[in-house]
């Protein structure tokens, strides 16, 4: 019992690491235990956690002599490490910080994207599984289960569960009841117990390990399509095409109408049939018709103003907000949507003869040097005339399929599909190739126009029936570019693959160059004398 215990708590702004700590040590105080607590801070813009490094001496008799705590962990010596997030955990381990043969690793499943992740034009998420291997691997004993989840279904805060996790693990020793003096019994500390007694609980029970071990809490609620929505047209179709296929028709018949939905199924069913033609013994599984139902759900639901409107003013958004922002029992709530509509968003509902004069005379507006027309919005969802606001503009998606955007959409969609089934009839890698080009299309406004023009012109350099390269040439062509693509925003990549390629380049983008007036200098004047 002369040798203290070290605990590293990795926790991200905002989640209450601070809070943990100050626990931590009033534990340890009531317990009559020696304890020191020091903290790093963490860098902005999720680089970083702030680390809080706890040391506490496991007894009440101390010699003579006071004992002498580190201010900084060793690597290699930690007895528990608890941290709020999957790949600060991973950092840790990269660092030495863990000990196969005495850590104990206590992690949330749960993730903050980091600006690296963010800023990937793809899907620029690690994978999870690598690093709860890591976790595995270079740990003593480890539990990786979703804190956040648990601290939003007791309403409140990670640092409660993370508390619950420490005290229920038993590296501390430490009695409960000294905790929870620690977190208070007033009125505000109810829902820090109820967290950290579902932590604690968690953390005791044999039943809770084995849950953890086959945890299911990353998986998202709509992992699963309600049944009501199963179509007699889907029934044939391959398990692993219909599941997502299903998921595709809700979000659709959600979108827009049964109708529109049943539209969706019909493209897909075309792309099915081709595949079955060219892979009747499903070698493949099915792989280019799965690509296709997940990209073309995603495009045929595209972003509008309609839209935006419908998803803010939902109740389960509201709901969340509460959540969120923990709101009690009698406190008011204020949301204010901000919306800045302009000419492109309005003519997009209009019908083309419409819609084209209106976004040349905005055009031309722009290559004058004059700034956009965008009307600034806040509107309170909290108020009756608000919601009202909102849910009117919501009730318009029945305007959606006459405006112009709809049209140009779904011409697209189907040049992207009809090369999707050409390519399949010529070669499966090259179809398949196709149908992952679906993923281009994301974002809205000029990113989502800029993935068009990508997508575009990637379909007119190596798609159409005259193309005068092999199928295999073909295929690598179309997987490098796409990939290209997904690398920068800018499309500097994706320029430098074409040229590689002997393919033409993108034509450019025109720009307004507008040049401002500087206020004119006001005359000197000569100094006057004393």
């Amino acid at each position: 019992m002369s040798q203290t215990i070290r605990l590293l708590v990795c926790a991200l702004g905002g989640e209450g690491g601070g809070v943990l700590s100050e626990w931590l040590m009033d534990a340890a105080r009531r317990a009559g235990m020696p304890a020191q607590s020091t903290s790093i801070p963490g860098v902005a813009q999720r680089t970083g956690a702030t680390t809080y490094y706890i040391e506490v001496l496991p007894t009440t008799q101390l010699a003579h002599k006071p004992p002498v705590f580190s201010l900084n962990p060793v690597p290699g010596a930690l007895d528990l490490l608890v941290s709020t997030e999957l790949l600060e955990t991973a950092r840790q381990i990269s660092l030495g910080m863990v000990s196969r043969e005495r850590t104990h690793v206590f992690s949330s499943s749960s993730r903050s994207l980091t600006t690296h992740e963010r800023m990937t034009m793809g899907d620029g998420r690690l994978e999870m599984q690598p690093l709860l291997d890591l976790v595995k691997q270079f740990s003593h004993a480890s539990q990786v289960w979703d804190f956040s989840a648990m601290a939003k279904e007791h309403g409140t805060m990670v640092s409660a569960v993370m508390l619950g996790v420490i005290a229920g693990c038993g590296v501390l020793p430490i009695a409960r009841e000294h905790y929870e003096a620690a977190i208070g019994h007033g009125i505000h500390s109810a829902a820090s117990l109820r967290g950290f007694a579902a932590a604690f609980a968690r953390c005791q029970t044999h039943q809770a390990v084995l849950a953890m071990q086959a945890d299911n809490d990353t998986l998202p609620a709509y992992a699963t399509a309600p049944q009501a929505t199963h179509e007699a047209a889907m029934d044939a179709w391959p398990d692993t095409v219909r599941e997502l296929a299903l998921l595709g028709f809700a979000r659709l018949c959600d979108y827009q109408n049964r109708a529109y939905a049943m539209r969706y199924v019909q493209r897909l069913q075309q792309v099915l049939d081709a595949e079955n033609a060219i892979d009747p013994l499903h070698a493949n599984g099915h792989a280019a018709s799965r690509e296709a139902a997940r990209w073309l759900a995603l495009w045929m639901a595209f972003d509008d103003i309609v839209r935006v409107a419908d998803l803010k003013s939902r109740a389960s958004r509201l709901q969340r907000v509460a959540q969120e922002v923990k709101r009690q029992p009698g406190e008011l709530l204020r949301v204010y949507e901000h919306f800045k509509p302009g000419i492109p968003e309005l003519a997009a509902l209009l019908p083309a003869a419409i819609a084209h004069p209106l976004l040349r005379w905005d055009k031309q507006r722009v290559t004058q040097g004059r700034e956009p027309l965008a009307l600034a919005i806040r509107i309170g969802t909290h108020t009756v005339m608000g919601m009202l606001a909102l849910r009117l503009l919501a009730s318009l998606k029945w305007l959606r399929p006459h405006g112009s955007r709809f049209a140009v959409e779904q011409l697209d969609i189907d040049t992207w599909l009809g090369q999707v089934c050409q390519g399949l009839r010529e070669d499966w890698a090259l179809g398949h190739e196709w149908a992952q080009c679906g993923r281009l299309i994301k974002g809205y406004g000029s990113t989502n126009e800029r993935a068009k023009r990508n997508l575009q012109h990637i379909l007119q350099q190596f798609g159409g029936t005259k193309a005068t390269h092999s199928a295999t040439w073909r295929t690598d062509a179309v997987r490098q570019t796409r990939e290209a693509a997904l690398t920068d925003e800018a499309g500097t990549a994706l320029d430098q693959r074409l040229q590689a390629l002997g393919a033409a380049q993108r034509p450019a983008t025109e720009h307004p160059l507008r040049f401002v007036r500087s206020a004119a200098r006001a005359p000197q004047q000569a100094p006057r004398s004393p």
